[in-house]
């Protein structure tokens, strides 16, 4: 038997009110929903009871929270995304293109993430590549890539090993340049999701305080067996939704 709104929990009644509306045109595809007062206010709910079913409404990809812009009723169902190898910077832009803006392109020694995950050498040179994601003039995403050593990429993937020394560095991130180099090559890869915090130095790149949260995604991309790409990518709270599909 089906239970009254107003017998449910008061969140997800107002949840399912809203989704209603996405549903049924009341807010199309691509619009941008009211201001929170003014929403709040049409519903007839307290302002921290709609804030709560706005962000489950965002977790469960019916809307989008752009920073300036507001909470846009997503034009298309989630889509596949982040179980194919596929740069960040084209899973996150669902409607609104991100550019990739070099921040830094160095050479390093190995810290321990990079000896972890690429079996680098303690004093072997990495290639690395610090990049900040944004769109709509606002900061999506930060992202660290670091390339393994020039022998190890001349034997497992000599076409990327080019692609990196080409000059100038592009303005795109690591990946995409592997991916661009990959036509032909088999690509495996592995990632883990790990709740957080930025921290005083990612806070100030991505335009955040320092306690602001976030969800930090370690990558590490394979040809065969050798690890020939490990990555960072820092996406704070309010960035686009990271798409995961799963299947049975």
């Amino acid at each position: 038997m089906a239970v009254s709104g107003a017998q449910r929990r008061p969140v997800v009644a107002l949840y399912e009110r809203i989704a209603d509306a996405i549903h049924d045109g009341t807010y199309p595809p691509g619009s941008t929903l009211p201001s929170e007062p003014r929403l709040a206010g049409a519903l007839g709910v307290s302002r921290p009871a709609l804030r709560e079913a706005l962000l489950l409404l965002q977790e469960d990809g019916l809307l989008t929270v752009r920073r300036g812009v507001g909470r846009t009723v997503n034009d298309r169902a989630p889509r596949r995304g982040y179980e194919r190898i596929q740069p960040l910077e084209e899973l996150l832009s669902a409607g609104a293109a991100l550019r990739v803006r070099p921040l830094l392109r160095a050479v390093e020694e190995p810290t321990d993430f990079t000896a972890q995950h690429l079996l680098a050498a303690a004093r072997a040179e990495l290639r690395f590549w610090e990049s900040l994601l944004t769109g709509e003039g606002t900061a999506a995403a930060l992202s660290q890539e670091w390339a393994a050593e020039e022998e190890v990429l001349e034997r497992a993937h000599p076409a990327f090993a080019r692609a990196l020394r080409a000059e100038p560095a592009p303005a795109a991130s690591m990946l995409s340049v592997l991916a661009a180099a990959s036509r032909g090559v088999q690509l495996t890869g592995h990632s883990a999701v790990t709740a957080t915090v930025l921290g005083q130095r990612r806070g100030e790149q991505l335009d955040r305080s320092a306690d602001t949260p976030a969800v930090l995604v370690t990558q590490v991309i394979r040809v065969a067996e050798t690890p020939v790409l490990a990555a960072k990518h820092m996406l704070p709270t309010g960035a686009p939704a990271l798409p995961v599909l799963h299947t049975t």
